[in-house]
């Protein structure tokens, strides 16, 4: 027995003298990726009965004591992990980077498969994967990038620990900085380390500071309407609802649907934006709060892409939200009750009939970009000589590149014309000379027109030969098929199968 173990305790000084030169020889990796590929993989708990910190474990005591119970000696792979403070740090920047990505399941990835995270800028613990990339998917639309102000560093085996100030800088805000508090534990779990711990919070005396009471005057709250309006002239339905909080309502002025997120309040300004709006108050009443204000009146837009001049009422509400910025809570906008409705057109038949001589001398003019622009955004044009219909700009002009070849000129036969608000038909028969041919050609037609942007554009146009002689003509054809079937001799073959 005495010889098994002297036996025992020479493998223990062996064992020990490779794992402090492991120590010098192999430091763990400083990424997530690189330890990853580490074939030595030891789990903390594993260990925790061969590793205490005590001045007596480290020269061996207690695995010597082991031995001379007899115990197995310890396993070369269930050896703890050692991390030094640089590679620590390390982790923070492979953390940083995975924000960098803007994918929430890169950086949920960082994390232990049994995570604590006590965010910044949510109540709630985060305590498994699906939550922490929910948290994740709303901070990465800030486009956050982090850097350590100052931090303190602990290593254990298998385990780690970064506390102190770090700052983000957001690039959605207009690269605006943030300062916060942080604690960082990491774990080698699966061979790799991990973030088992991380709490995040807000500088507290910053935040009091925040928080102190603010109220504007009445010029600095007309003066956030125009910070609004300068949004509009961007174009940028996302620069705009960022003017909005988070739980804002909008309430537009044409549309029925309440907005009542980022999203929603994005989705109307991607169509009131290609109205191409400019804003200007024509009246306006203030009220002021402590971190909050109001202003109540009476706007009016300029749409450059119209021309009309649209005025409306309007209720904008204000708070100071937790970045120090003021931003709209509520705003309502309404149509003018008593103002008159939209301004609708109703031509003569005169009128209507003076269309058909507009895309007449279009086509005279032989350019078919000439003839093409008569027609609306979203027309349809069913030709007389093609099968195939027309539905966009450069195929009603490829059209009527063929049909200029021959030099047509039109004139309206028999017209019946159909009035109504913003929109007209014309339908009838019409014949075109061809110039280059001397060819007289007679068809059916039906227009319709509509307005749009401020003049009469065709919605649809649909032209087809006359059908009675395309149909008399088929006739004649057949009969005289008809009688030269008479006329052909029949063959003997033929004779000869027909007689009884």
């Amino acid at each position: 027995m005495k010889l098994e173990t002297y036996r025992y305790l020479a493998y223990f000084l062996t064992v020990l003298g490779l794992h402090n030169a492991d120590g010098f020889t192999n430091p763990a990796v400083n990424s997530f990726s690189r330890i990853q590929q580490r074939t030595l993989i030891s789990s903390p708990s594993s260990f925790s009965t061969c590793s205490s910190s005590s001045s007596l474990n480290a020269f061996g005591i207690q695995t010597l004591k082991r031995i001379l119970r007899e115990d197995p000696p310890p396993r070369r792979d269930l050896l703890q992990e050692s991390i030094t403070k640089e590679q620590v740090r390390n982790l923070f920047t492979t953390w940083n980077e995975a924000l960098l990505t803007g994918d929430s399941e890169i950086v949920a990835k960082c994390y232990c498969a049994d995570p604590i995270l006590l965010p910044t800028v949510s109540d709630t613990p985060r305590t498994d994967f699906d939550g922490i990339k929910n948290y994740f998917d709303k901070f990465l639309t800030l486009k956050p990038c982090g850097k350590i102000l100052d931090g303190k560093i602990k290593c254990g085996p298998g385990w780690a620990q970064d506390a102190g100030i770090y700052e983000f800088t957001l690039g959605a805000n207009g690269s605006k900085t943030l300062q916060a508090r942080y604690s960082f534990v990491y774990v080698f779990e699966d061979g790799q380390w991990k973030i088992s711990h991380h709490h995040s919070s807000v500088m507290p005396e910053s935040t009091q500071k925040k928080t102190q009471a603010k109220i504007l005057s009445q010029e600095e709250v007309k003066g956030l309407f125009y910070l609004w309006n300068e949004a509009l002239e961007t174009r940028d339905p996302h620069t705009v609802a960022k003017r909005y909080t988070q739980n804002a309502v909008l309430l537009p002025t044409v549309s029925d649907i309440p907005r009542s997120d980022y999203e929603g309040i994005k989705d109307y300004f991607a169509y009131f934006l290609k109205l191409e709006p400019k804003g200007e108050i024509l009246e306006s009443h203030v009220t002021c709060g402590e971190n909050w204000c109001e202003d109540v009146g009476i706007y009016e837009f300029t749409l450059g892409a119209t021309g009309d001049k649209v005025r409306a009422r309007y209720s904008f509400v204000y708070v100071l939200d937790n970045d120090g910025e003021w931003k709209i809570s509520h705003h309502h906008s309404s149509k003018m009750p008593e103002a008159p409705g939209p301004v609708v057109h109703r031509p003569s038949e005169d009128q209507v009939r003076s269309l058909f001589d507009t895309w007449n001398e279009a086509l005279i003019s032989l350019d078919p970009d000439q003839v093409a622009k008569l027609y609306s955004k979203n027309a349809v044009l069913l030709p007389t000589v093609s099968d195939r219909p027309r539905y966009t700009y450069d195929a009603i002009r490829d059209y009527f590149v063929q049909f200029l070849f021959k030099y047509p000129e039109g004139e309206i036969l028999e017209s019946h014309v159909t009035t109504g608000d913003n929109w007209c038909k014309n339908v009838g028969i019409y014949q075109f000379r061809m110039a280059l041919t001397g060819e007289v050609v007679m068809a059916r037609y039906s227009f319709v027109y509509v307005w749009e942007d401020g003049e009469w554009k065709i919605s649809h146009h649909h032209s087809s030969f006359m059908p009675e002689p395309m149909l008399a003509a088929t006739a004649a054809a057949a009969a005289i098929r008809l009688e030269e079937i008479k006329m052909e001799p029949l063959s003997v073959t033929n004779h000869t199968q027909m007689s009884p």
